[in-house]
């Protein structure tokens, strides 16, 4: 059963916490349970890291991609097409991976009126080791950005902790605590915590999710 209980969901956070990723992840997982899923790149901030650079891939699953036009141009001043608006108000799975911190929300704040009536679940997603956030209070004020920007509360954290390749179960296991602490300040329940290793050692903790890493650097990609 998919681990996302609404229609649609809105990944959002800080800078380089591995949204795109785990919506990616999201929408992967919800298209081989056989769903209908529409997966919105709503980063009209960050040139490097969109959902929209993985539409081939997520096209061979059948998931549909609606991006900024112009997402993989070298324009500025990218737009967000109409579609967007009506895929939230559809029938279909929608996962919303919105772009950094209050800059990437305010894109999100256009369609207010249509996500208010689709009751969306809102997950913060957290990572003790992203400079900015790595103390609890930080990512609480960043949530505040993020919310007053988009009109929109979060309903969830994910812990989605990592070191990128060096991550390992010890990392994650660190990382407790600070999305522990991050729950208490915003009251608001930490729906899973992510993993892209296996280790035994991370079975003591509750609602784990095994996350893949899709999403890799231009410099990454090119293997340096």
């Amino acid at each position: 059963m998919t681990i996302l209980d609404r229609r649609v969901t809105v990944v959002c956070g800080h800078y380089g916490t591995g949204k795109t990723n785990l919506s990616i992840n999201l929408a992967v997982d919800c298209a081989k349970e056989g769903l209908k899923v529409t997966l919105i790149d709503m980063d009209v901030v960050n040139p490097y890291f969109r959902s929209s650079d993985y539409a081939k891939e997520m096209s061979e699953l059948g998931i549909r991609i609606l991006g900024p036009n112009f997402a993989n141009s070298n324009l500025d001043t990218p737009s967000l097409p109409a579609a967007i608006g009506d895929s939230i108000t559809d029938d279909e799975k929608v996962i919303i991976d919105v772009g950094g911190d209050d800059a990437g929300a305010t894109a999100l704040g256009v369609y207010r009126r249509q996500l208010s009536m689709a009751d969306p679940e809102v997950i913060y997603v957290v990572n003790k080791y992203r400079s900015q956030t790595t103390v609890p209070e930080e990512a609480v004020e960043i949530l505040s950005e993020v919310e007053n920007a988009a009109h929109i509360k979060a309903t969830c954290i994910a812990n989605n902790s990592h070191l990128k390749d060096l991550t390992t179960a010890e990392t994650i296991l660190d990382s407790m605590e600070f999305a522990e602490k991050v729950s208490e300040l915003t009251g608001l329940p930490i729906k899973f915590t992510t993993s892209p290793v296996e280790d035994v050692q991370l079975n003591k903790i509750q609602n784990m999710y095994p996350v893949c890493v899709y999403v890799k650097a231009p410099w990454e990609k090119a293997g340096n």
